[in-house]
């Protein structure tokens, strides 16, 4: 009876002392991200070293480790606060740059860190390559939106976009073309899309108040709008997107309730016209203008929460903010109008006014919500762009998707 007793004994302690040594091996991370914390379980079995040159062989390796830990874990924990939060997957991998940080920080290893963003995306789903050019590594995944300013390669009719290019200063991809890593990541075959439906709930004590003022019809106006500095991080390295999606970024509920009521509250009592020349001279004249070269050194469309937060902005911010506001305030149909050098917006009144633009069997009038040479009012035509040939670079229908 004794010796089962000590052997019952010996066998729980032995499978408490398993128990305690399974959670040594288990390190929560724990990160504020979105407005919320974030605990990441991650096993010892996954922490891994890699040589700072990449090579097909390497890769392969690191995967073939992290393959065999024991990974899940980690991946759960990830995708669950994706799904319970609604992060779109532009913002699920801010989560992932978040994790893949805490794992491998980027300042010491930039090639073991990009190695765990991929591993990630990938073993969330998502069809995520790497490339090797001039012993960089590259990081790729597959999406079917339009994007402008990053380089990308077709494999078989299918475009993969790379996320990683803004890491380096210069790479010549024509001198030294990328080569691709062959690595079979069962189950990685998930598009990513850039496009951006909901934004996350930040907590009211991220945000700061903005003032912005303009006049209209000899009246000053204030606003104390809610602006959030996370909102620039997460678009920090946002690629240039087709106009219909930036345009229709939305704004996070803090901002939004601080800014939409009080105009909705300023043009009640308007007629559709003059209310949407007041949402016009606010997006006109509430902001300083500078062209995205000077400011950003490159060309950076701007969400309308961005064009909130940010001191400077351009053409492509101010019709991306005038045509959410109109939307949000009126809901009337628009077009976005693009010359050469310029964007602007025509909106479908009830009644048209001023020069009008047909399209589609409905007609616009033109509203130009960036400041020009002359005061242009609804329905006119600025002087330099009359005679300049132009495109609609996306309709917006109430109601149609």
């Amino acid at each position: 009876m004794r010796c089962t007793i000590t052997i019952l004994v010996l066998v729980f302690l032995g499978v408490v002392s398993k128990t305690a040594a399974a959670r040594e091996r288990i390190q929560n991370l724990k990160f504020e991200f979105c407005g919320d914390t974030v605990s990441v379980p991650v096993d010892a079995s996954i922490i891994r070293s890699f040589d700072k040159v990449p090579t097909q062989e390497r890769v392969q390796a690191f995967y073939t480790e992290l393959a065999a830990g024991n990974y899940q874990p980690t991946i759960s924990a990830i995708t669950a606060f994706r799904d319970s939060h609604k992060l779109n997957d532009w913002i699920y991998y801010q989560l992932i740059r978040k994790t893949a940080q805490q794992i491998s920080p980027k300042a010491d290893n930039y090639e073991r860190y990009t190695l765990y963003k991929w591993f990630l995306l990938s073993k969330s789903g998502y069809d995520a390559r790497l490339g090797i050019a001039d012993n960089r590594l590259l990081f790729y995944v597959l999406s079917n939106d339009n994007i402008y300013n990053i380089p990308y390669y077709m494999s078989e009719g299918r475009q993969y976009v790379c996320l990683n290019i803004h890491d380096y200063v210069a790479i010549d991809i024509e001198k030294y073309p990328v080569v691709p890593v062959t690595v079979d990541v069962p189950g990685a075959t998930t598009a990513f899309s850039y496009r951006i439906t909901q934004m996350p709930d930040f907590t009211a004590a991220e945000y700061t108040t903005k003032n912005l003022e303009f006049s209209y019809n000899n009246r000053h106006y204030h606003f104390e709008v809610r602006v959030n500095s996370e909102v620039k991080t997460m678009f920090t390295n946002y690629p240039v997107v087709d106009y219909e999606s930036y345009f229709n970024i939305p704004l996070s509920k803090e901002t939004y309730s601080s800014l939409i009521p009080l105009l909705k509250e300023q043009v009640k009592n308007m007629k559709q016209v003059k209310g949407v020349d007041y949402l016009m001279q606010f997006t006109r004249n509430a902001f300083l203008y500078e062209d995205d070269n000077k400011v950003f050194g490159k060309e950076k469309r701007m969400s309308p929460e961005q064009t909130l937060l940010h001191e400077y902005s351009d053409c492509d911010d101010r019709a991306a903010l005038f045509y959410y506001l109109v939307k949000e305030v009126y809901d009337l149909p628009m077009i976005a109008v693009l010359y050469p050098t310029h964007i602007t917006i025509a909106v479908g009144f009830d009644k048209p006014t001023g020069e009008t633009i047909e399209y589609n069997g409905n007609t616009y009038s033109l509203c130009e919500p960036t400041p020009q040479l002359h005061n242009q009012r609804v329905g006119h035509v600025a002087p330099e762009f009359r005679n300049v040939a132009y495109q609609v670079a996306f309709e917006y229908i109430p109601g149609k998707k």
